[in-house]
């Protein structure tokens, strides 16, 4: 192991060794290997890439999808005093142009990217200038895998910018949930000079896994969290209705919660996340937007009110509890009749081939566009707007236009944040003479012209967020004084928007020319079917250890049952009162080593109950420890 990463991990770091696999990671990538990473999430992944990086000269570019994990992770490399910087959506241009130009410039270490980025020309033109890159970190590898279960295309514009930059650069890919198939994948479309991918065990012993049927949902949950007393909490639903109404719920009875999902203000989130992670409220109900990049070691229990679509999705989610090593618990609720719910899933995420198309031609409608026309643009999108008009479903117009952009056709975005934006309209001088507005305007507009340059020349974003801090006053006051001075035409003022877009990546073509290769629909169609089967198999099962199941399914066949979870634990609770039926399973298992396949006479001799031999033999065939020849048993 080199010195040096040791000395960079105690100097900016304060720990005096590596843990897990961070070491052979590490050192593969400083010997300049095209490495894959495979960690549990709060695993330390951030170590793997930011150690090598500070012992290369040059600039690490680091590509993820996560802005909340930009965000914190280059406010902390900062209070390291190391140079960082991020370039993400909702950045205004001057912004971005700056960061990369700074980055030209030389000095930083680090240069945080949203995958959508690498494909424009500016970061293109910039990049061919940067003094020199060592390193390319891919977080979240997996979005480059066809295969994974949240296939992004704008992360095979990670292979491409290799071929720009005239020399090797090692690529390091890291993910937290891979199966062996996804781990060939990511490393191919990567382009990996030479496979190498390091592991760590995806068991977390700490981790109680429980299914637990019941159709009052609600209810349950109290019951968990009042038996669960200590420590925060997660729960997770598919609908934003619901994270309100369950927040509410949980207030009213008692325990503190709030509601996250994604169509809440930037500044929303960030409160109700901070009141999250400083134990203001214990609960934070929300949709699977939130809990990317957060770290709280102390949650005690996540609870999932609904059947995620994929085992990749609920071992991440699930995850988030008990990153302090302390017993926590994931636990996911499950109702009579969500099977079928649950395969319904297929057909709204994907619509039949002429749904697709004719989606395409009713939003070319909506929005006016003509055959050849608005290549490059970009739309607001209202889908309350478009489904009420042209008489379409919301999930599945919601699912089209994510296949129309897997398929090249447009760019969609469910979200797009535009930034607050000001610009004062009259001159400097006249600002100061204007003394009828009362102290908390004269308080804010000070503060704006601290904080802000530009405002008298053009709009300006601002932050309210940032302003209510710097004042003392509350977001709403805040908010409400800038309404006020911009209806008195002191300002120009336009409020943080978050709409939907869409961005016509090519001309508008005729329908009948919409194609959707098998890569696109077909077959991920058919891996999705897959996933929802492997689910449906976690969540109805209760013969087999949960936790084996989870690891099975992520390539770890050697795993064994983890003894805590509510089938190890009903297991358990048999044996004690049948003790002949583990005594009938280890006899069975035991014939079975001595290379016997065919058991009906030995089973016949041995001296247990053949009602607990029954009952073992059902138990190891449902969990797939055996299986029967029912031929062979029908010629004895």
């Amino acid at each position: 192991m080199n010195n040096e990463y040791l000395d960079i991990l105690r100097q900016y770091w304060g720990y005096d060794s590596f843990r897990g696999i961070q070491e052979e990671i590490i050192t593969s990538i400083g010997e300049g290997h095209d490495t894959l990473g495979l960690m549990p999430t709060g695993g330390g992944t951030s170590i793997c890439f930011q150690v090598p990086a500070l012992a290369k000269d040059g600039l690490c570019l680091v590509v993820t999808p996560l802005i909340a994990l930009m965000k914190d992770q280059v406010s902390q490399l900062r209070k390291r005093g190391i140079k960082a910087a991020a370039v993400y959506s909702g950045m205004m241009r001057d912004d971005i142009v700056r960061t990369l130009d700074n980055c030209i410039l030389g000095g930083y270490k680090f240069l945080y990217l949203s995958p959508e980025r690498l494909s424009t020309d500016l970061f293109k033109e910039k990049l061919i200038r940067m003094h020199h890159v060592s390193l390319i970190t891919v977080d979240e590898a997996h979005c480059v895998s066809q295969w994974g279960y949240d296939f992004r295309p704008s992360y095979l514009e990670i292979a491409k910018i290799r071929h720009i930059i005239p020399y090797h650069v090692p690529v390091l890919a890291l993910t937290a949930t891979a199966t062996p198939d996804v781990v060939e994948d990511i490393q191919n479309r990567l382009e990996f000079s030479e496979h190498h991918a390091f592991s760590m065990s995806f068991e977390r012993k700490n981790l109680i896994y429980v299914v637990r049927k019941t159709d009052d949902k609600a209810g349950e949950i109290l019951r968990i969290l009042k038996g669960v007393p200590q420590g925060s909490a997660i729960v997770y639903t598919r609908s934003r209705r619901l994270t309100s109404e369950i927040a509410r719920y949980l207030n009213d009875n008692g325990i503190s919660a709030d509601s996250y999902h994604a169509g809440l203000t930037s500044a929303e989130k960030d409160l109700r996340q901070t009141n999250w992670t400083k134990n203001r409220n214990r609960v934070m109900v929300a949709t699977n937007a939130f809990g990317m990049g957060i770290d709280k070691p102390d949650v005690r229990v996540v609870i999932h009110y609904n059947i995620p679509d994929s085992m990749e999705s609920y071992f991440q989610e699930a995850g988030r509890a008990g990153r302090d090593g302390e017993a926590s618990y994931a636990i996911l609720l499950v109702a009579d009749g969500e099977k079928m719910l649950l395969h319904r899933r297929v057909s709204e995420t994907y619509p039949d081939v002429d749904y697709i198309k004719q989606t395409y031609e009713n939003v070319c409608c909506f929005l006016e566009i003509g055959v050849g026309e608005a290549e490059g643009r970009t739309f607001d999108f209202s889908l309350e707007k478009f489904c009420r008009l042209f008489k379409q479903f919301a999930v599945h117009t919601d699912s089209s236009l994510k296949l129309l952009t897997n398929a090249g056709y447009i760019d969609y975005h469910e979200q797009q944040d535009f930034k607050s934006l000001i610009h004062i309209l009259v001159r400097k001088e006249q600002l100061y003479t204007l003394h009828d507005n009362g102290k908390d305007q004269d308080l804010l507009t000070q503060a704006i012209l601290r904080t802000y340059t530009g405002v008298f020349a053009d709009f300006v974003p601002i932050e309210e967020m940032l302003l209510s801090h710097i004042t003392g006053l509350s977001h709403d006051r805040v908010y409400n004084i800038l309404k006020e001075m911009s209806r008195n035409r002191i300002i120009e003022y336009i409020p943080h928007r978050s709409t939907p877009t869409i961005t016509f990546v090519q001309p508008r073509i005729d329908t009948q020319y919409i194609h959707l290769y098998d890569y696109v629909y077909a077959d991920r169609k058919e891996d999705y079917k897959k996933r929802i089967d492997k689910m449906v198999d976690y969540a109805f099962s209760n013969t087999s250890c949960r936790s084996r199941m989870l690891l099975n399914y992520f390539g770890d066949m050697n795993a064994e049952d983890c003894g805590q979870c509510d089938v190890c634990l009903a297991r358990k609770r048999r044996e004690k009162e049948n003790p002949d039926l583990e005594k009938a399973r280890q006899a069975i298992l035991m014939l079975l080593s001595d290379g016997k396949d065919h058991l009906v006479t030995e089973l016949s001799a041995l001296d247990v109950p053949s009602e607990s031999l029954r009952d073992a033999l059902r138990e190891m065939v449902d969990e797939e420890e055996i299986t029967i020849d029912m031929d062979k048993i029908r010629k004895q």
